[in-house]
C-alpha cells in the first residue's frame, strides 16, 4: 500500500473501565499488514489520571501510538469536532468513543466503506454501528435487507464512524456558517431538542439540508455500552447490537440508486413511496406514528385519522415496512387520501404493537418493571419516561 491507511482515534475522557475495555477489543481485532497510527485524545477533567495511565501504558503492536492532552476541557462537541479535524491532515479518519467495543473486522469494513464512498457526493459518513432502536418512539427497528452489507441512513452516527478529507470539510464549511435548526420540522423534533453541546443534531440537520446520508452497515462493527458518564447517569445495555464475528475483509456495497434500504431521519424508508407507485413529494410514509405530514395528499401512517382510506396494512412482518411491500392483509396501517375526510373506526391494541416490538413479556415481570418505574418516579429518579 502506497498510502498511509486511516489512524484510529480514541476519544477519551474520566471512563477508566471504558477505555480499557475499547483497547483491549482495539488489540484483539484485524488489520492489514501495514502501520496503522493509534491516537487517543483526551479531554482534560478534574480526576482521570487513571484515564492517562491506561492511554500510556497500552501497548500498541500495530503502528505508532499518540496520547493527546487537552490543556483544557473541550466538552464533548468541541473534542469530537477537533478529532473530526485530524481527517484533514490524514485524509481519513476513524473515530471511536470510549464506552465502545468492536468487531474483529471492524478496521477492515472502514478501510473498504472508505474507498467505495470516495467520490460519491451522497455519502456524508461512514458508520460503524447499526441502529436496531428508533430513538424517537422507543421501538425495536431493522433496515430492510436487500442484499448487501449495508444500507442508507439520514442520521449521523456517534457511536463508531468513519470520514474522509472531503466528507468532513462539506459538514465543517456547513458549520460555521451557523444554521439555525430549532424551526426546521423536516429535522426531527427529538434531534431539535438535543442539547446546544449535542455535535451529532448538528451532522443529522446537515445531512437532511444538503440531502446527504451516512452509510451504515448490515450487521454491526462497533457496540455501545452507554456507560455511566457525563451524558449518562447509570450503565445501559438499550444501544446494545449484535457485531459481526471473525475476520470479513470483503464486503459488498450498494450505490444509493441501487438500494431499497433508505431511511430517512424519521426511520422511514424512503423507497417505498416510489415503489408503490408515489412520488415523496405526494405520499407521506408515517409506519411509526411520528413523523409529520408536510402537506402531501396521500398519508400512509400507523396513526388512526379521519380521512377516507385507500388502503389497509397489517403489522406482521419485520421490518415495518415488509408488509408494505408485501402487501399483507390487516388493519395496523392506513393508506389515506387527505383530500377527503371520512370517520375512521379502528382502533389499535396497545399490546399488539407493544409485543411486536419486544416478542414478548412474562406477566411478572412486566409487573416488576412496573413497580420499578412506578416507584422511581415517585423518588424523582426517573427524569423522562419518554423512550421506555
Amino acid at each position: 500500500m502506497s498510502e498511509a491507511l486511516p489512524p484510529i482515534v480514541v476519544v477519551a475522557y474520566n471512563r477508566p473501565r471504558s477505555l480499557d475495555r475499547l483497547l483491549r477489543s482495539l488489540g484483539a481485532a484485524s488489520y492489514p499488514d501495514h502501520p496503522i497510527t493509534l491516537i487517543i485524545s483526551i479531554d482534560k477533567g478534574p480526576d482521570n489520571q487513571k484515564v492517562v495511565d491506561i492511554a500510556h501504558d497500552y501497548d500498541w503492536q500495530y503502528g505508532e501510538k499518540e496520547v493527546l492532552h487537552q490543556e483544557k476541557n473541550l466538552g464533548l462537541k468541541t473534542h469530537i469536532l477537533q478529532c473530526g479535524d485530524l481527517s484533514l491532515k490524514y485524509g481519513n479518519v476513524v473515530i471511536l468513543e470510549d464506552d465502545l467495543f468492536v468487531s474483529q473486522s471492524f478496521y477492515f469494513y472502514s478501510l473498504e466503506a472508505l474507498t467505495f464512498t470516495k467520490n460519491k457526493e451522497y455519502v456524508g459518513g461512514i458508520s460503524l454501528y447499526n441502529h436496531q432502536f428508533n430513538v424517537h418512539t422507543g421501538e425495536s427497528f431493522n433496515a430492510i435487507e436487500d442484499g448487501y452489507d449495508n444500507w442508507y441512513f439520514q442520521f449521523a452516527s456517534s457511536w463508531g464512524q468513519a470520514w474522509s478529507k472531503a466528507q468532513w470539510e462539506g459538514f465543517k464549511n456547513w458549520y460555521v456558517k451557523q444554521i439555525s435548526i430549532h424551526d426546521n420540522e423536516n429535522i426531527p423534533q427529538y434531534v431539535r431538542s438535543w442539547s446546544d453541546k449535542s455535535w451529532l443534531k448538528l451532522y443529522i440537520a446537515y445531512l437532511i439540508d444538503k440531502e446527504r446520508y451516512f452509510l451504515y452497515p448490515m450487521i454491526s462493527y462497533t457496540t455501545n455500552f452507554s456507560d455511566a458518564g457525563t451524558h449518562v447517569s447509570e450503565d445501559s445495555t438499550l444501544f446494545q447490537v449484535p457485531l459481526v464475528y471473525g475476520a470479513k475483509t470483503k464486503f459488498s456495497f450498494s450505490e444509493l440508486k441501487d438500494s431499497i434500504s433508505v431511511y430517512d431521519a424519521f426511520f422511514e424508508n424512503t423507497k417505498v413511496s416510489e415503489i408503490m407507485g408515489y412520488s415523496r413529494d405526494t405520499m407521506c410514509l408515517d409506519l411509526y406514528g411520528y413523523k409529520p405530514n408536510f402537506g402531501q395528499r396521500f398519508w400512509l401512517s400507523s396513526k388512526v385519522l379521519d380521512y377516507q382510506i385507500l388502503r389497509t396494512f397489517g403489522r406482521s412482518l419485520k421490518p415495518l415496512e415488509a408488509n408494505i411491500l408485501c402487501g399483507i392483509d390487516g388493519t395496523d396501517f392506513f393508506l389515506y387520501d387527505t383530500s377527503i375526510k371520512s370517520r375512521n373506526n379502528h382502533r389499535h391494541p396497545f399490546e399488539r404493537r407493544l409485543l411486536y416490538s419486544i416478542k414478548q413479556i412474562a406477566y411478572r415481570d412486566a409487573l416488576k418493571l412496573i413497580l420499578k418505574m412506578t416507584l422511581a418516579k415517585r423518588h424523582g429518579i426517573i427524569r423522562r419516561l419518554k423512550n421506555l
